[in-house]
């Protein structure tokens, strides 16, 4: 399989094949790629991929609400809807005050991820909250790219003194992860708990607890320790191991 090859103004660069499968391209021909050579080009290619990515899911957004069942999660995607149409308007605006102009280019994740949460809609649900725990999944896994994305782009745009983009931005990024939190709340004390009634091998049968399971396994990096079904902890099994060998 030949490369494609992208051409500039005055060079041209050969681009592995995977590289053209993630731009979109399936052929030998030419594609645009910008020569990335400061901080503020990076940012300006960064916004412009964030461009695309919010109008996929000024499209993709409604769809979702639509087929939620659970009224809180409908309005929180209609909510969030409204959100994201001020977050094209504030891109536009940030890529002006750089002198660029306001024109988004293609963005393969939030390609992959829209496309993989109108897959789920097709999907055949037993319970309407089954169907609303994989929308609310689809939603945050947007979110997450967003607010590392938009975390990365205010890093630029600090380290390069560009002020207005910190001003434009900032509440995107706060909005960004309301939205995500919002959609956990009813995850985690509507949506998730619904979709679990119908589960035989969860909780009771001491196979799928998540309390004997979180008794096993504590959470790495946390400042918690190991322990055992028996709540004890590993270091102090390993003092009394210690302790009897004396």
């Amino acid at each position: 399989m030949e490369p494609c090859r992208a051409e500039g103004d005055s060079d041209v660069r050969t681009v592995r094949p995977l590289e053209c499968n993630l731009l979109g391209v399936t052929g030998g021909g030419p594609i645009p790629m910008p020569s990335i050579d400061s901080l503020q080009t990076l940012l300006t290619n960064d916004l412009r991929d964030l461009l695309d990515a919010e109008n996929r899911l000024t499209k993709a957004l409604p769809k979702l609400a639509k087929a939620a069942a659970h009224d809180d999660l409908r309005t929180a995607l209609e909510d969030h809807l409204d959100e994201t149409e001020e977050h094209v308007n504030r891109l536009h605006q940030a890529l002006e005050a750089l002198g660029e102009a306001p024109k988004a280019k293609p963005c393969p994740a939030m390609k992959g991820i829209v496309e993989e949460s109108s897959e789920h809609l097709q999907d055949d649900y037993d319970e309407p909250s089954l169907k609303d725990a994989a929308i609310i999944a689809g939603a945050q896994k947007s979110e997450h790219y967003e607010i590392a994305s938009y975390g990365t782009v205010l890093a630029y745009a600090k380290l390069l003194g560009l002020n207005e983009v910190i001003t434009l931005l900032r509440p995107t990024l706060d909005e960004e992860k309301a939205a995500d939190s919002k959609l956990t709340q009813i995850a985690e004390q509507i949506v998730n708990v619904e979709a679990s009634a119908g589960d035989t091998s969860g909780a009771g049968n001491g196979k799928g607890s998540g309390r004997a399971q979180g008794n096993r396994v504590a959470r790495a990096g946390n400042g918690q320790v190991r322990t055992g079904t028996n709540g004890r902890s590993a270091n102090a099994r390993r003092r009394s191991k210690r302790g009897s060998r004396r």
